[in-house]
């Protein structure tokens, strides 16, 4: 579409859930507000996963950046991974800003990741894609030390 584009000025990555060995449970990204993007990209990776060991992932939302009201986006989870097939998978959870419940104020989203039964290798990113206002690398979130080229 523009191909003198640079990819970090169209995709900026917002939050992270780092590579880790999670033990059953849930982890989170903070909440990212859906205004400054025209749509979003979560990433969902696993590595190796525990014996019998399970990976769920979700978009939530809430009505500010501490979460109030969290509730799930309707449609925007995946198929639970299984260990029997789910070492080293990625999964796409593809999110537009009109899917969140703006009638009833809900503003901000984030990445969900429930491993369960045994701990497993999982990360997963939340990413803005084609901002609204500026290059996508203005809304890097802080670890993200260079961009080159």
């Amino acid at each position: 579409m523009f191909p003198n584009a640079k990819g970090s000025e169209a995709l900026s990555i917002l939050a992270t859930i780092d590579p880790i060995s999670q033990g059953v449970g849930t982890v989170s990204t903070p909440w990212i507000n859906v205004v400054n993007f025209h749509t979003f990209l979560a990433v969902v990776q696993t590595g190796v996963m525990g014996a019998s060991g399970t990976l769920d992932a979700k978009v939530q939302q809430a009505q500010d950046n501490a979460g109030t009201g969290v509730k799930d986006v309707t449609g925007k989870a995946i198929v639970q991974i299984l260990k029997a097939s789910g070492d080293n998978k990625q999964a796409l959870i593809n999110l537009k800003p009109e899917d969140v419940d703006n009638a009833n104020n809900f503003g901000f989203v984030r990445l969900t990741l429930t491993v369960g039964v045994a701990a497993s290798l999982v990360s997963g990113q939340l990413l803005g894609v084609n901002p609204r206002y500026a290059s996508a690398d203005a809304f890097d979130q802080a670890g993200v030390v260079q961009i080159i080229g």
